[in-house]
């Protein structure tokens, strides 16, 4: 019997013990699950010191600073893109108008019936190439003396005519548009002189002292239909002209897209009947007294191939003046063309030329302001080629 309570009480005991062990070992896993608790939270709440915080901010400024500018890189690069594309867009703009242009000037000598002249007919010419500029020599059926004393001086001739186109780009010819009878006496002297020399450009163009602007217009949008261009120039056949020096001149502005230039002026509306020049829509200009808007001046001039591709294109409804400089410079007032205005391509003749040549500084052309040219050019032009000429070897030695 008392064996059986010492029994009992040492397995109560025992009961107890593993009752009490468990519940410590309970109350030690939830003590130490609170006290990891609180030094986890000890831990995640240090970071928050003053010291600490403020290099927090530090590293947040400078990443929202190195964002920014990230943006800023990413905006810039977006505007260049723009421009990029923006410029791509207007010189497709462009060369698809000059492509419109030279088939619309096709299509109207096919449509109307009149003979398509000769560089048209060539499909070498047809095919595209570069060129720096095409110079357009403005002559009459009169002018044969003036055109031979060009000849002589100035203007290539034979195969070195072809080589300036093939070498260096450039592309000259005598200009000039039918007689009132087709096929009568003035227009077979042409064919047969251009027989001879190869340097005419005929225009589908009646000829008559009245209808220089529409020469004009009829020049530039049979150029550009033609030959490719940076450049197309307009010089009168009683003028000296330097090409080498025109092209290293125009060569400067290539990179610029609607240039016009020139000897700029702005001369008197004449508005009394029968006078030279005389302007019949001087009231258009305002009261007695007002002078034209800046133009350049008739004798030669330049401008760039989105110009001449603007009045192929609009041709139709170009108004024309009285005066050919002055109508060509109302077609581009109102648009946005840089005016360039060069004194090198207005020199007087010999001493004004001959002692600027001296000094260096060779001019573009030469002429007479008194007589819209070279006084007796004819006779004079060998003299001033002779000594305001910039030399033999200056158009094919400098590089454009």
């Amino acid at each position: 019997m008392k064996n059986t309570m010492s029994w009992k009480s040492k397995r109560t005991e025992s009961v107890l013990k593993g009752v009490v062990s468990r519940n410590l070992t309970i109350f030690l896993c939830i003590g130490c699950f609170c006290a990891g608790m609180l030094f986890t939270d000890r831990m995640w709440t240090v970071p928050e010191a003053k010291g600490i915080s403020r290099t927090s901010q530090a590293g947040d400024q400078k990443r929202n600073d190195v964002k920014s500018e990230a943006k800023d890189i990413l905006g810039e690069a977006s505007r260049i893109h723009h421009a990029v594309q923006c410029r791509t867009l207007d010189k497709t703009i462009s060369n698809l108008e000059m492509v419109l242009a030279a088939a619309r000037a096709l299509q109207d000598s096919i449509t109307s019936g009149s003979p398509i002249t000769e560089d048209l007919k060539n499909p070498e010419l047809t095919k595209k190439r570069k060129y720096l500029m095409v110079i357009g020599i403005n002559t009459a059926f009169s002018s044969r003396k003036r055109r031979d004393s060009v000849r002589a001086t100035w203007m290539p001739q034979g195969d070195k005519l072809k080589k300036l186109e093939k070498e260096k780009g450039i592309v000259m010819r005598f200009v000039i548009g039918h007689s009132a009878t087709s096929g009568g006496i003035l227009d077979r002297a042409i064919e047969a002189e251009e027989k001879q020399h190869g340097d005419f450009l005929r225009l589908e163009h009646v000829v008559g002292y009245l209808e220089l602007s529409a020469k004009t217009k009829s020049f530039f949008t049979t150029a550009i239909a033609l030959w490719d261009a940076d450049f197309y120039v307009k010089v009168d056949d009683d003028v000296h002209l330097n090409i080498g020096t025109l092209a290293a001149t125009l060569a400067t502005h290539r990179s610029k897209p609607r240039v016009y230039i020139g000897c700029m002026k702005s001369g008197p509306i004449l508005a009394q009947k029968g006078v030279r020049y005389h302007e019949p829509e001087h009231w258009k200009f305002g009261g007695d007294g007002n002078k034209y808007f800046r133009h350049a001046t008739g004798q030669l001039y330049a401008i760039s191939k989105d110009l001449a591709a603007y009045i192929s294109i609009n041709r139709h409804i170009l108004h024309k003046y009285a005066n050919e400089d002055v109508t060509l410079g109302s077609w581009f007032i109102g648009l946005d063309v840089e005016h360039i205005d060069d004194r090198k391509l207005c020199c007087g003749t010999p001493p004004d030329c001959e002692t600027k040549a001296q000094a260096g500084n060779i001019c573009v052309a030469s002429f007479d302001w008194n007589c819209s040219g070279i006084c007796k050019s004819v006779e004079r032009i060998k003299d001033v080629h002779r000594r305001c000429g910039e030399g033999q070897n200056a158009l094919w030695s400098t590089v454009f």
